[in-house]
């Protein structure tokens, strides 16, 4: 039997530093019941109380046996040195790489208390077998996930987890997807090797450390996993992510929008870079098929708001994907040569000849540039 344990986060503002989480973070963590009593990882060490208190509530009286440690990052570690005072005869169930990150972090060596597993390790709990799987950089080298064979239950550490807290109702695509190419974008061949291990493993629920359990409808799930890990567009559609000093790059950006959705490309995504969550650009980034990068010429180089979008992109190996250019500037225009630069290691983008230069404000021949661009878009 799997119950729930974790815990949710309202105080949160920035989730690792810069993700912006609106609706706070579940730290998830569950108790597996059997013969032998296995904690499946611990919280953030600011509700590690209320964690120990749920773990008590949960087991009336009883000791747990294991905690299982899958990720050692500090929103799932954070209480491990507390519930190991708590129960001195529990031991910690993690990968060789994992007790020495937990000694790292926390100063403390367990390995006279722990069990180290490997790759397709198993663990006996009674009726239950727990079978692990190494899962080296998703997203982190110690991260493992293991299977239940009882209960048909992947415990998959970060991997098919989402920002927001679990009393909170919201889209699970929208804030896995921004979740996913945020955090674990960069690691898609190593996400592609472990769907791969899992491959032919009878799963009837996930249990991420972030996000719902997912016991319905997992084809849906597992194919977003593979597209988004496979670098594949998801949907055919065009995000238009620009910057503008005076407001004549985003009056193109607004008419090349408008004649797109003329055109009958009915997703068309624009974002303020400047102004805007940038995570959220990058996430439709990823989704759609189709980027128009539209900026300034400044100092020589572009705005620093693309810029670092663009880097963002290309960190996480943005590819496969139809790629546009407006650039503006007022006496030496060089957007659309920096942009293309900084993405000429990028696979499989094609970036169009077709592309548009504005020299200030917007002429005449402007107009004839976007709708030829708009055209293009729309083959």
């Amino acid at each position: 039997m799997i119950k729930y344990i974790g815990v949710n986060d309202h105080k949160i503002d920035l989730f690792e530093g810069q993700y912006i989480v609106p609706n706070g973070m579940a730290y998830n963590s569950y108790v597996v019941l059997d013969e032998k009593i296995a904690i499946m990882d611990s919280v953030d060490g600011r509700f590690g109380g209320l964690w120990l208190e749920n773990i008590d509530a949960t087991l009336e009286g009883k000791a747990p046996d294991y905690l299982v440690v899958h990720h050692v990052e500090p929103d799932h570690s954070g209480s491990i040195v507390a519930f190991m005072e708590r129960y001195e005869n529990a031991k910690i169930v993690t990968s060789q790489r994992g007790l020495g990150m937990i000694n790292a972090f926390y100063g403390k060596d367990y390995l006279q208390r722990s069990v180290v597993v490997g790759d397709k390790d198993t663990l006996q709990l009674g009726k239950g077998e727990l079978t692990f799987f190494s899962a080296p950089m998703v997203h982190w080298p110690e991260v493992m996930v293991s299977y239940l064979n009882t209960e048909k239950a992947l415990f998959s550490a970060d991997a098919f987890g989402k920002f927001g807290a679990l009393d909170i109702e919201d889209d699970w695509a929208c804030e896995a997807r921004r979740y996913y190419f945020g955090i674990v974008g960069k690691y898609g061949a190593q996400v592609q090797a472990l769907l791969k291990k899992l491959e032919g493993v009878e799963i009837e629920g996930i249990y991420p450390l972030h996000g719902p359990a997912l016991r319905e409808n997992l084809g849906y799930y597992l194919d977003l996993y593979n597209t988004w890990s496979s670098y594949k567009p998801e949907k055919e559609g065009v995000l238009i992510a620009y910057t503008s000093v005076y407001g004549n790059t985003e009056k193109a950006v607004m008419i090349l929008k408008d004649m797109l959705l003329d055109r009958g490309l009915y997703e068309v995504s624009t974002c303020d870079l400047a102004r805007e969550d940038i995570h959220e650009a990058i996430e439709d980034a990823f989704k759609y098929d189709r980027l128009v990068l539209a900026t300034t010429t400044y100092n020589g180089d572009i705005f620093p708001y693309m810029k670092e979008f663009i880097n963002h992109l290309t960190e996480r190996n943005y590819q496969n994907r139809t790629v546009a250019l407006i650039e503006n500037g007022s006496w030496a225009p060089l957007a659309k040569k920096k942009m293309a630069s900084m993405l000429e290691d990028s696979k499989n983008l094609t970036i169009l000849d077709t592309g548009v230069t504005i020299l200030s404000s917007i002429s005449k021949e402007n107009l004839s540039q976007i709708k030829a661009l708009a055209k293009e878009l729309c083959k």
